[in-house]
């Protein structure tokens, strides 16, 4: 084919794409159709900077959308995108770009084929980069780490940097980069051209990327996109970002309806046992929880199905049956890559036990125990599968709780596999292997059980507090952190874990682990519970008949709340929200686009008996307000009046309020 020029675009943006023989394929325009700004440089201070994807084969030099040996050998429009076929003499590249209706994002990705007779191996993979440019550098700010963190211009974020935000301080108006490669593999670079610009792709050098290809193999990358916004519109991050994330990256979509969930771990850790779990159950059925979930301690060793019978003699199925009489289904903790030292599939299968870099087998601690780790870049992957299928078939599950892998420790072991035989023919290689396995696992989990929730946790996926959009390809919900409940910093440390997160990231994918329900103020841990993935722990029989029953009202007016309003389109954070302390006071705000939903403020020690909250809204309604806390209304208030600022009573420390349109 010769010269050819596509336009994509939806009533937010136009980006045009032209492949010439001779320069090969570039974005030329990217148009903000909101504003009119063309976010492509004016002219590139370096023109061959400005490419469509970048990669290296068996470490020579990289073939880029820009090489001259590229051939164009297809393309196709659809509904909500383009797919461009490139090929050199022993490589076809599908380059796949999506747009959307109702989101100003541009998401892209590639699937390369290896059409030569020999094994490749595949490194350094860029899938965007452009210089795109918000205005001068001394007029741009950058925000890292999911988004809010101010940082200098020029920078690489790696796996705390899901999203960069950089924006042109006058104007407000800027982009949102998202990698969607997971965990320790992803990178972004910013300014890489020294003034501005964005390269988005696979880590190259602290946790370097490689994917062996046979002939005729193909593999299909992550994918990352880049948003539009612009601060004090309805295009603001606030707006965009949560309402793109819950519809297109969440698992189960904009329709997913958040479970309430009961987690044994903290209080009781281990500790856990047949009459324990009886007297709790009935408990949590009356507090409106829906799942019920046995975390460590359940089994008689990791990655078998046998329960430990010292404290469960009569097995699962009796605690099964009281759960679901109580109005709930069972959840489990399982181990998805640990398995006891004496389990069956270790003994019988050594040879799928990852080995460390002195080509010893690995071991990692457990609350139970050092045990063996099993790489999910060998056969055990078709095993665990099998194992996890059948404890879910036989307990009638709604939730599991995967935990421990191997691609990275949280507690400072080495990353990597280093066995021979494995599907990974490098360390290296094992990293992004491993990811795969993970996300392979699930897959063949939901096809089983489809309405199934699944939770990666932050051991999972090898870092402490992290949730990114690979996990989110993976799994439905991240148990992002174990927040050790301990007096009012509890609910604070959970609120800044949150707030630091949910420009970029949706909400009720995380799960802030232990929170207790019986720690008093219970008001502050259920206010803080319904700003993410609402989930709680703690010994409920400490709690009085009239708190249990509390728990009940308030669960209940959440659930009928959250089917009426769609809260996952915006999340406001409130207050001293970058930092929660005790001095001051923070809270956030969960709206749909009409206004509609929940302001929940927290006074911590301040003192304060009111304070003022302005919501950017974006429409010309009158909202009435309901303190729910109180059971009074607040008055009608017109959105004129909440963009310019309102005073909320806040007499006893915490407040939610419900506004719903008039």
């Amino acid at each position: 084919m010769t010269e050819k020029t596509w336009l994509l675009h939806s009533k937010h943006m136009e980006r045009e794409l032209h492949f010439d023989p001779a320069a090969g394929l570039v974005t030329r325009r990217w148009l903000h159709r909101l504003t009119g700004t063309d976010f492509i440089a004016d002219p590139p201070a370096a023109p061959n900077w400005n490419m469509e994807f970048s990669f290296a084969v068996n470490r020579q030099p990289p073939i880029t959308s820009r090489s001259p040996h590229l051939r164009l050998i297809s393309d196709q429009l659809t509904e909500d995108g383009l797919e461009i076929g490139l090929a050199t003499d022993s490589l076809q590249i599908a380059v796949r770009y999506t747009m959307f209706a109702d989101h100003p994002v541009i998401r892209k990705g590639l699937a390369i084929t290896n059409t030569s007779d020999v094994p490749i191996t595949l490194s350094h993979v860029i899938l965007e980069s452009l210089e795109l440019r918000a205005g001068s550098a001394d007029e741009q700010r950058l925000m890292a780490h999911y988004g809010v963190l101010p940082r200098e211009l020029f920078m690489t974020g790696r796996m705390d940097d899901p999203a960069l935000y950089q924006f042109n301080v006058h104007t407000g108006e800027g982009w949102i980069a998202m990698n969607e490669a997971p965990g320790i593999l992803k990178r972004i670079d910013t300014s890489w051209s020294w003034q501005c610009g964005v390269q988005i792709g696979y880590d190259t050098d602290i946790f370097p990327f490689e994917r062996r290809l046979e002939p005729g193999e193909t593999f299909t990358t992550a994918q990352v996109g880049i948003a539009f916004v612009q601060e004090n519109t309805a295009s603001a991050p606030q707006w965009v970002m949560p309402a793109y994330t819950s519809a297109v990256l969440l698992k189960k979509g904009a329709d997913y309806q958040p479970a309430w969930i009961y987690n044994t771990w903290e209080h009781f850790f281990r500790d856990i046992d047949e009459p324990l779990i009886e007297s709790l159950i009935p408990i949590a059925g009356q507090m409106g929880y829906d799942i019920f979930t046995l975390d460590d301690g359940w089994q008689a060793r990791m990655g078998e199905d046998g329960i430990d019978t010292a404290h469960f003699p009569n097995g699962l199925d009796t605690i099964r049956e009281q759960v679901e009489a109580a109005g709930m289904r069972l959840g489990l903790w399982l181990a998805l890559a640990v398995v006891g030292a004496d389990a069956a599939v270790a003994q019988e299968h050594p040879e799928w036990i990852c080995l460390d870099r002195h080509l010893a087998p690995r071991q990692t601690f457990t609350m139970s125990g050092f045990a063996p780790v099993m790489c999910l870049a060998s056969p055990y992957r078709q095993a665990v599968i099998e194992h996890i299928a059948a404890v879910v078939e036989r307990y009638h599950l709604a939730y599991i709780k995967l935990d421990l892998t191997t691609v990275f420790n949280t507690y400072g072991e080495t990353p990597g596999c280093y066995a021979e035989g494995h599907e990974h023919h490098t360390a290296d290689e094992s990293l992004g292997r491993i990811y795969e396995g993970i996300k392979q696992i699930t897959d063949a989990l939901y096809a089983r059980f489809p309405d199934l929730l699944i939770d990666l946790t932050f051991e999972l996926w090898g870092q402490k507090h992290l949730i990114d959009y690979g996990l989110l390809a993976a799994g439905d919900l991240d148990w992002m952190s174990n927040v050790h409940d301990l007096g009012a910093a509890g609910p604070r440390q959970a609120r800044t874990l949150l707030y630091h997160r949910a420009r970029v990231m949706p909400v009720e994918a995380m799960l802030i682990g232990n929170l207790q329900a019986n720690i008093e103020p219970i008001a502050e841990r259920f206010a803080t519970a319904i700003g993410s993935g609402p989930l709680l722990s703690g010994d409920l029989r400490q709690l009085s008949p009239d708190q249990v029953a509390w728990y009940g009202r308030m669960t209940g007016w959440y659930k009928r709340l959250r089917r009426e309003l769609p809260i996952q389109e915006s999340f406001l954070p409130l207050g001293a929200w970058m930092q929660p302390n005790a001095a001051e006071w923070d809270g956030f705000a969960r709206l749909s686009w009409q206004g509609e939903g929940i302001v929940v403020l927290f006074g911590n020690q301040s003192a304060v008996s009111e304070v003022e909250i302005r919501l950017p809204l974006f429409t010309d309604f009158h909202y009435r307000l309901f303190s729910v806390m109180a059971g009074t209304d607040l008055g009608i208030i017109a959105a004129e009046q909440l963009r310019g600022g309102v005073l909320i009573p806040l007499t006893d420390g915490v407040q939610i309020v419900e506004m719903r349109r008039v």
